[in-house]
């Protein structure tokens, strides 16, 4: 049963993550960025002024709400999302990359970064415009809703939206439970024994007990705890990594040499079949960015969306700087600790190291901090998975409420929290398979949908660049409910976007 179960899996992820999957990544991310001038380009120093430039700047984007609003502030939105983006992709998947598409995998992967930011902007422009209110006051949004409401709002297309909206719920709840939940903890737990000693099961209780704690508690909880995780774990895993830069900063030529070098190698680096090495190099770089950064799933909308911002586009804005501070920044420390420290050949990128994963990673660190390099390594893991699990228990939990209803969120809740303790203790070979399955095939329902709507994000862009760059007098597109927009555009109006 359980081999005609890995043989189904293997053949539906071979077809998701294949050249079909690639490409419509790819496609995607290319289209939103031709219908919206470029605007991760032309635009580069506004959205870097509203996102990282106005965190000590304006207030608004900090400030938590009232105990009676359920909306989260732009910032907790970020982090939140980020704490599930920057995860053991970061860390696993960079090393995964370089292994087995050489060097040149990491030029691939900034290529996806770059169109993935209009793909991951575009995703929240629609989250914002087509969310809805729940009864308890509560943001509603995500890909689902763009599905139902914006793609089944096109003539003739309403039970196609419905049954988009529905397939996108199921995965993304099927992959909460793997991706985003078993396959983390299960990391944390295999290092926390191999670094530290400390039995899986001692690990799992542990994480159990935490996660309850804060998973439980909603997601206001949630997002206060990744307010403060994230920043913590990126800057400490970013000071570590920058130590290494410096410390090997006369090996930029060279690492720079190798990575350009290798995503145009039209031979692998055994000197094989002609194409074979930049086919390896483009296919490992674009799966990785994509696991690494999410853009294109349709994930990170979900808490997005719960945001207190009233703009559509500056909550885009977030998703360009999520997906340039995930891969751009984190992954590219990564990259260049493993290939400046010795364990790759960069005139041949070839593995001279035979660890992978994260003990590639544990080894590159090891040449500057020694015995503390591994366990470096073990705790970033710890921190970035477990951040990962929080995330992905709001987009679990939003997939569950949108098909059961909000009354029984609790249900998956618990039993969220209970299986963080199986996959600390269990063999997760077959579930890191079946997770990287649904993951993938949330991405195909939620791109027919930013795709089909690239129009609507395009003039909602237009809307804001007219207004707030060149000053025009015209009426914002805020929601496609109108009594969300009337409420909205004159907040708005009143300063407050």
């Amino acid at each position: 049963m359980i081999e005609t179960i890995t043989k189904i899996n293997n053949s539906v992820n071979g077809v998701v993550w294949g050249t079909f999957g690639i490409a419509l990544l790819f496609v995607a991310g290319l289209i939103m960025t031709i219908v919206n001038k470029g605007f991760q380009f032309t635009h580069f120093g506004h959205w870097i002024k509203k996102t990282i430039g106005a965190i000590f700047k304006d207030k608004k984007i900090t400030a938590h709400t009232g105990k009676e609003n359920k909306a989260i502030s732009q910032f907790q939105s970020l982090c939140t999302a980020l704490a599930a983006t920057i995860g053991t992709g970061n860390i696993v998947g960079v090393a995964t990359a370089i292994i087995l598409g050489g060097p040149g995998a990491i030029f691939w992967m900034w290529i996806m970064a770059i169109f993935g930011m209009m793909t991951n902007y575009s995703e929240n422009v629609l989250g914002i415009y087509f969310r809805r209110k729940g009864p308890n006051g509560d943001w509603h949004g995500g890909a689902m809703y763009y599905l139902k409401d914006g793609l089944g709002g096109y003539k003739g297309m309403k039970w196609v939206g419905t049954i988009l909206a529905v397939l996108f719920s199921l995965f993304c709840l099927l992959a909460s439970f793997g991706i985003g939940n078993m396959s983390q903890v299960n990391s944390i737990a295999g290092n926390m024994e191999s670094a530290f000693n400390i039995p899986t099961w001692v690990s799992g209780i542990g994480l159990v007990i935490i996660a309850s704690i804060v998973i439980l508690g909603g997601l206001k909880r949630v997002a206060a705890v990744a307010e403060k995780l994230v920043p913590f774990m990126a800057i400490i895993y970013i000071i570590g990594a920058l130590v290494i830069f410096f410390t090997h900063i006369t090996a930029i030529p060279a690492v720079f040499g190798a990575i350009f070098k290798g995503a145009f190698a039209a031979k692998s680096a055994a000197g094989g079949i002609v194409g074979y090495g930049l086919q390896k190099a483009i296919t490992w770089g674009f799966k990785r960015g994509a696991f690494s950064n999410e853009a294109g799933l349709g994930s990170s909308v979900m808490v997005h969306s719960s945001s207190n911002v009233k703009e559509p586009v500056r909550q885009g804005m977030w998703g360009i700087f999520e997906v340039f501070a995930d891969t751009i920044i984190v992954c590219t420390l990564t990259a260049f600790a493993i290939l400046s420290t010795g364990v790759v050949d960069l005139e041949t990128g070839h593995m001279i190291s035979e660890n992978a994963g994260s003990g590639l990673v544990g080894e590159a660190f090891a040449t500057v901090f020694g015995g503390l390099g591994p366990k470096f390594i073990a705790i970033a893991i710890l921190l970035f998975a477990f951040s990962t699990v929080l995330g992905w228990s709001h987009y679990g939990a939003t997939a569950w409420q949108y098909l059961f209803g909000e009354k029984t969120q609790v249900i998956y809740k618990v039993v969220f929290v209970v299986m963080i303790f199986f996959g600390s203790t269990m063999s997760l070979s077959l579930a890191w398979d079946l997770s990287d399955t649904f993951n993938g095939l949330m991405m195909i329902p939620n791109l027919i949908g930013v795709i089909s709507l690239s129009p609507l994000v395009a003039k909602i862009t237009k809307n804001y660049v007219d207004r707030k760059l060149h000053g025009k007098d015209v009426e914002p597109m805020l929601s496609v409910f109108p009594e969300y927009q009337e409420e909205e555009a004159k907040e708005v109006k009143e300063g407050a976007d």
